[in-house]
């Protein structure tokens, strides 16, 4: 367990963000996939859209690399176990490299992950060289790999891009503009990977057009420590676990669910939008997602939401994290002023908007203990219950967000990360 363990990798990182960093990374992904290499690919920050994506693309499950709420440590377990069987590690960062605490930069500095730079070359010619040359001198300590074109339009752009790198910066190639291959989006990022019928046509027709514009050999080894190991309780051994999973609840964290998993859970995955009869369960998890764009269908699914109702009447646990706990409230209304009636367990209504209405990572003192998350939401929701705690953000982004109690029921914004303190999580879904 002492000994460390090298892998190909590097960390796909950009400006700014819309460069398209996961059109790259689930191109990079599908195309060393497609020549018969074993990919683990990873996400920076707190973030559902885009590893559901680069799970399709790569064909292994997605987990999340942060230093602050996945931790240093956590983050050093799961690189060093990917390590052992993949060819190819692949991180895809968050936001522009150097923006936020920590940041993307930060990551592969700690990790000594060299970045791949992704630069959107729509309307840029020789310019391009200088904007690849500050992202890889602006923090001489930072590993970089090299630069990738997105959006090219052609084989001369292409040239005029290359040619414009300077002191031995490395090409990777470009990818092109066309329209098949970028990835749609709507208010909260991308759309959800189940919702694209022909993603794989679009993932191979991306690793496609990558590998006709670069070199697809492996980039140089990282060294991977070995982590500390960290024991798991069985706190939830003989426990059941409903998990609403579907196209209105689909933002869950694999690790949470591993995570329960470890302890004991047996999870029983179930649809609030499409199943008439909710599992025999002892507590119920209900992840965000997009509630929003389903709940005139949610709010007739009457035994459903009987079903939940009766679950709380009868004092078992329920967690309910953003559109979860959207789901909760007396009433949604969409951004188009559309209102459904929804579980009424939670007096409130809430109400869409264009706007965001909050983005930061979040840190929670519960009575359970102390849980680490993130909040990003455009609904406003009013209610007049007192909440029991506030989140509060490390780097002082918008957020703060409110956590309600009500019996076993407890409702907040907050996407809780389990692994940042596991007895909390478990003292929360257990009978």
């Amino acid at each position: 367990m002492s000994e460390p363990r090298q892998c190909p990798a590097v960390l796909i990182a950009a400006p700014a963000s819309g460069q398209g960093k996961t059109t790259v990374t689930a191109a990079l992904a599908r195309l060393h996939r497609n020549l018969g290499r074993k990919v683990r690919v990873f996400k920076c920050g707190p973030d559902f859209l885009d590893p559901m994506i680069l799970e399709r693309a790569s064909g292994h499950p997605v987990y999340q690399l942060d230093l602050w709420m996945i931790g240093a440590d956590e983050s050093r377990r799961l690189l060093w176990e990917a390590a052992a069987e993949a060819d190819l590690i692949l991180i895809e960062g968050v936001m522009g490299l150097f923006d936020g605490t920590p940041s993307s930069a930060d990551l592969a500095r700690h990790f000594g992950v060299p970045v791949l730079a992704v630069i959107d070359g729509t309307a840029m010619a020789q310019t391009f060289g200088a904007l690849a040359l500050g992202l890889a001198r602006y923090q001489a300590d930072m590993p970089f790999a090299g630069v990738l074109a997105n959006r090219v339009g052609s084989l001369r752009h292409a040239q005029l891009l290359e040619g414009s790198l300077t002191e031995g910066l490395r090409w990777y190639g470009g990818l092109s503009r066309e329209r098949g291959i970028e990835l749609p989006s709507r208010h909260l990022g991308l759309v959800q990977a189940s919702e694209l019928n022909d993603l794989d046509v679009r993932l191979d027709a991306a690793a496609e057009a990558l590998g006709s514009s670069c070199d697809a050999a492996l980039p140089p080894p990282v060294t991977f420590a070995a982590p500390e190991p960290v024991p798991v309780t069985r706190s939830l051994a003989g426990v059941r676990i409903g998990v609403a999973q579907d196209e209105a609840f689909a933002f869950t964290y694999g690790a949470n669910l591993e995570l329960l998993r470890a302890m004991g859970a047996e999870l029983a995955v179930f649809s609030p939008l499409h199943d008439r009869e909710m599992p025999a369960v002892d507590s119920l998890y209900l992840p965000g997602g997009y509630p929003e764009l389903h709940h005139h269908a949610l709010a007739a699914n009457a035994p459903m939401l009987e079903a939940i109702r009766a679950h709380h009447a009868q004092g078992k646990p329920l967690l309910a994290e953003c559109g979860g706990m959207l789901y909760l409230l007396d009433a949604l209304t969409d951004v188009a002023g559309e209102r459904a009636p929804l579980l009424g367990l939670l007096p409130g209504e809430a109400v869409m908007q264009k706007r965001l209405a909050a983005l930061a990572l979040q840190a929670v003192e519960l009575p359970e203990g102390t849980l680490r998350g993130h909040t990003y939401h455009h609904s406003l929701t009013s209610t007049a219950l007192e909440p029991i705690a506030r989140g509060l953000s490390p780097n002082g982004g918008r957020g703060n967000e409110a956590v309600y109690r009500l019996g076993r029921l407890t409702a907040s914004y907050v996407h809780f990360y389990f692994p940042s303190n596991p007895d909390a999580a478990a003292a929360l879904l257990r009978p």
